[in-house]
């Protein structure tokens, strides 16, 4: 058993462990990078950080441990929580150290007590992402009902400020900040789906942090199902964030040596704000899911609803191959008897008298426009109105209960942890890949589960994820709940796309790209050129805006292409033509957001790894506050490079309330330095309202 202090570092993060003697190990340091340290300055270290013991408390000093327990004199939330069947009174845990050794890029601890073994596998990444997973075994004689197994890490003291994120449908994902004051801030999300109001990532900060500014520790549940994070401070003086899977009463009840596994936690620490966390975060995600050109395309959701006819659908593909679109998309209303959304969901069969000849003629005529093909599925889901709820009602989660769950846009979950009914379901995909050559699958799952066992079922749904990517290796898949019901890192682990919210309101979907980049590449974000009055909001946008808004992800258009005019067609295909030209860059470099004074006034973009060029759009979200506002600064350039900065054209320009436009503007473009553009900025244009302008930031060659 090794006995001695680990230290991992890695993109700027330190992270040490004190596992010495034989109890739990301690986490000395998780923050900024403390260097090259030898064994003695690692000692000095650990031996530096022990606490005073505090008056009316245990008769040894507190520290914070990998497994934080009630037995130790932790009286905050635990590391792990349970009992052992059919045993006679409460036994509190106490683990001791049996085994402590370096795997790979991280550390293996062994924990022991007298009847369950954790080990927890601890891991610094090299874009220093830092994950914990935890694993619980029943080493004894009954059956052990696990309450929960949650991963923890300290926070500094001056850590006081919290930023985690909520919402709804479909406006996912909007900060919220307090002060951390002693107590729990706990987010528990209980849809079977992490939800629209899912914590998504659990900041805390040095007060005032912003995006490019402050300490920041961040910490994300890669689950995609019930789950919880939280942050914690105690009158003790500790202070921490912790996150785990949410489990119900005896949903995970464990034999005489059976285990236990825990989702990952990941997290990350910045010293330049909530940027600083985002690319290593991306960083984290590029280096575990490289992903191919991200193909324009158009979904047909918006733009024809459950009205399927092959002659329509043909002519919507002739719009979308002239624009220049490259996947085309057929979404909900193409099975047996699917007229709406009350029938029909779980028989995944092409529905005859819309299709006599099945699919072929629509996908054959997209693929010789030169598009490929994707189609939409929901397999969680199942219509009490189809065929195999009628001939199987068993297969419907809750079927065993005294009545099902609430109906929720009028369908049932699928139990796909039955045997039979994931073989259902598995065979009838496999069914339509192997008929047609389908390159894209957009996954959905329109309802939270309301019953049965969320594990379970999260289980049962990366298994067939994982099963249908094996056996059609090129396939790719989009992670659709709802809109932004499930977007996390163990969904994208198995996906290549996740689709932020179901509203296509560019105003809304500013905030929504804005904090969900946060955490996800812009690559994997659907991001889509909608109609002018949006269908979830009834807000109407010009053009220019959606088009720029709609720039800066993997992007795609939901809109009825065949009804738009000659010149909004043109504008279309000059905006499909820019992403194609940027998207090497947007796919590749590094986020950044401007913090500014004005809250109406966000400025957000895209730099490249090398910083040889970038993408800004300034975004008058609403009124600004002064009439004449100050420069725009472009945040993330070399300080030491010169960059011409030019206004790009998506289609039109936007609206300006001015009489005089800045004198640089009529040259064409302005000659900076990338210091000079972060600390000092350019006079923009006076943007009107809900209304966005892109700029191309090209770095000159040196003289």
């Amino acid at each position: 058993m090794s006995t001695s202090i680990h230290h991992l570092r890695a993109a700027g993060t330190s992270f040490v462990l004190d596992a010495r003697g034989t109890a739990v190990p301690v986490i000395i340091h998780w923050g900024a990078d403390l260097g090259e340290l030898s064994s003695d300055a690692l000692e000095a270290l650990a031996e530096s950080q022990v606490p005073a013991v505090g008056p009316s408390s245990i008769d040894s000093a507190q520290r914070q441990s990998i497994l934080p327990v009630v037995a130790d004199g932790w009286n905050g939330r635990p590391g792990i929580a349970g009992y052992h069947e059919g045993v006679d009174g409460l036994v509190q845990p106490t683990f001791r150290l049996s085994g402590a050794e370096a795997v790979d890029a991280g550390l293996r601890i062994t924990l022991e007590s007298t009847a369950l073994t954790v080990v927890v596998d601890i891991e610094l990444t090299p874009s220093g992402v830092l994950r914990q997973r935890l694993t619980v075994t029943n080493t004894g004689g009954s059956l052990y009902s696990l309450a929960s197994l949650d991963a923890t890490l300290p926070i500094p003291a001056r850590a006081r400020e919290v930023l985690d994120f909520t919402g709804r449908w479909p406006r996912e994902r909007q900060p919220q900040r307090r002060d951390l004051a002693n107590g729990t801030w706990t987010r528990d999300a209980r849809h079977g789906r992490p939800g629209h109001d899912n914590a998504f990532l659990m900041v805390a900060g040095t007060a005032g942090f912003g995006f490019r500014s402050g300490e920041v520790w961040g910490a994300h549940l890669a689950w995609s199902g019930d789950q919880r994070l939280w942050a914690e401070s105690s009158a003790t003086g500790h202070a921490l964030l912790g996150g785990g899977e949410l489990l119900e009463p005896g949903e995970v009840r464990l034999a005489p040596g059976a285990s236990f596994e825990s989702p990952w936690l990941v997290a990350a620490f910045s010293t330049a704000g909530l940027d600083g966390l985002a690319q290593g975060f991306h960083r984290f995600i590029r280096s575990r899911r490289r992903l191919g050109e991200r193909k324009v395309m158009l979904n047909t959701w918006e733009a024809v609803y459950f009205d399927h006819s092959a002659e329509r659908l043909i002519e919507l593909a002739d719009a979308a191959a002239e624009v220049g679109v490259e996947r085309f998309v057929l979404d909900d209303g193409w099975m047996i008897g699917r007229t709406d959304d009350r029938r029909a969901l779980g028989d995944w069969v092409v529905d005859p008298v819309k299709w006599p000849l099945g699919l072929h003629p629509l996908v054959d005529h997209v693929i010789a426009r030169g598009m490929d093909f994707g189609l939409w599925v929901e397999p969680e889901m199942v219509s009490l109105d189809s065929t195999v709820a009628r001939e199987h009602p068993e297969w419907v989660l809750g079927a065993g209960n005294a009545e099902l769950p609430l109906p929720w846009r009028f369908q049932q979950v699928l139990d796909l942890a039955n045997p039979d009914a994931f073989a259902h379901v598995h065979g009838q995909l496999v069914a339509l890949l192997r008929e047609y050559p389908i390159a894209y699958l957009k996954w959905d799952q329109n309802r939270d589960l309301l019953g049965g066992s969320a594990h379970r079922h999260t289980v049962a749904t990366y298994r067939l994820m994982d099963a249908l990517r094996a056996e059609f290796p090129g396939l790719e898949i989009e992670s659709c709940s709802s809109g932004g019901g499930r977007v996390d890192l163990g969904v994208i682990e198995r996906t290549d796309r996740v689709w932020p919210s179901d509203t296509n309101d560019s105003l809304e979907r500013q905030s929504i790209y804005r904090f969900t980049a946060g955490l996800v590449p812009p690559e994997f974000l659907g991001a889509h050129l909608g109609a002018a009055t949006a269908h979830t909001t009834g807000r109407t946008h010009a053009l220019g805006f959606r088009l720029a808004t709609a720039l800066f992800g993997h992007a795609g258009i939901e809109w009825d292409v065949t009804t738009t005019t000659p010149t909004e067609r043109a504008a279309i295909a000059e905006w499909v033509a820019a992403y194609k030209t940027y998207r090497p860059l947007l796919h590749t470099g590094e986020v950044v957001r401007a913090d500014s004074a004005d809250p109406a006034r966000w400025v957000h973009g895209v730099v490249a790894a090398d910083g040889a060029s970038a993408l800004f759009a300034v975004v008058a979200m609403a009124a600004t506050r002064d009439a004449v506002h100050g420069p725009a600064t472009l945040p993330g350039l070399d300080p030491d490079r010169l960059y011409r900065v030019t206004p790009v054209r998506l289609g039109e320009w936007p609206r300006f309330v001015q009489d005089a436009m800045p004198p640089w503007w009529d040259r064409g473009s302005v000659t900076m330095s990338g210091r000079m553009l972060h600390s000092v900025g350019i006079p923009m244009p006076l943007l009107a309202p809900e209304q966005a302008l892109v700029l191309d930031v090209e770095a000159l060659p040196p003289e």
